[in-house]
């Protein structure tokens, strides 16, 4: 229990310090894209290698990524059919602003230090499924909804294949199946860029904080939140309960249950023409309430 209060004060620090240098002027709000390239185009990728390069391939775990794809099209359709009837925009920023777990930037890198390398495989396994609709998936179908028309399957694919963490998932997946090693020293290289994620993710994630909690946006965000995580409360219990899956992998997936809105969502709500500011401080919200229940859910399970 220590070490895991131990683990959450020090990346909640982590993230204190880049919103102190980011208002200290340190680092300005324009900074994050920045932050956002290195840790999804570097740091993370580098961590999945390193993972990866010790896994025994087994095809039930491919399972994981199908049930990440059917939890964020279960989030985003229960935030479309109770925003929809407000008006058509509102349920567009509800499927964006429901779904997605941020995974890589933050679940992982929090819990990685508590779990075997197995767990961490899954939990990325898991990731790639939900990238499908947090890289771009969500958008495409809010963007079809909101202006009447059909879903962009094209723009789905597209957003995928140019993004680094999701082909990294993808092409450590096929050599995994074949068994083919990566050499070693991609492998230390990709340790070396890998060890820095947790703290450039956690970085990254002071230097975007914006908590705006405007009069106007408390209703929409409170209901959004209430939304989010009482249904992550239901597929936590399912996936720790119920999952034919060892032990430790059913850890990883009820903290990744209990995980922060994808940061995607943000800058998708504003392509949408969306209210970023209230993206915003949704997203903000969820990570601090996903910091509390990741803690209390590695407590219950006594990691």
């Amino acid at each position: 229990m220590l070490a895991i209060l131990t683990k959450a004060i020090c990346l909640i620090l982590i993230i204190v310090l880049g919103y102190v240098l980011k208002k200290v002027g340190v680092f300005k709000k324009e900074d994050f894209p920045i932050f956002s390239h290195i840790v999804l185009d570097i740091t993370l990728p580098g961590a999945i290698i390193t993972n990866f390069s010790t896994f025994s391939f087994d095809f039930s775990m491919l399972f994981l990524a199908f049930l990440a794809l059917g939890c964020c099209i279960l989030l985003s359709a229960a935030g479309w059919f109770l925003f929809r009837r407000r008006s058509t925009e509102d349920g567009a920023f509800a499927i964006i602003n429901c779904s997605g777990y941020n995974i890589g930037c933050f679940t992982m890198p929090y819990v990685q230090s508590f779990l075997g390398p197995t767990a961490v495989v899954a939990g990325y396994i898991f990731d790639a499924g939900n990238a499908v609709v947090a890289n771009g998936g969500a958008y495409g179908v809010a963007s079809s909804l909101s202006s009447g028309g059909k879903i962009s399957f094209r723009f789905v694919g597209r957003k995928l294949l140019t993004s680094v963490p999701f082909m990294t998932y993808i092409t450590m997946l096929l050599l995994s199946s074949l068994h083919v090693s990566i050499p070693s020293p991609v492998v230390t290289l990709a340790g070396i860029a890998g060890s820095a994620n947790s703290f450039m993710a956690m970085l990254m994630l002071g230097v975007g904080f914006e908590l705006s909690l405007e009069r106007r946006y408390l209703s929409k965000i409170g209901k959004i939140l209430l939304l989010r995580y009482s249904l992550s409360a239901v597929l936590a219990l399912v996936f720790y309960f119920f999952l034919p899956f060892p032990l430790e992998i059913r850890q990883v997936l009820t903290a990744i249950a209990f995980g922060p809105i994808c940061s995607a969502a943000v800058p998708y709500t504003g392509k949408l023409g969306g209210d970023v500011g209230l993206s915003g401080a949704i997203n903000s919200c969820s990570i601090v309430i996903s910091i509390v229940l990741i803690t209390a859910s590695l407590m219950v399970m006594g990691l």
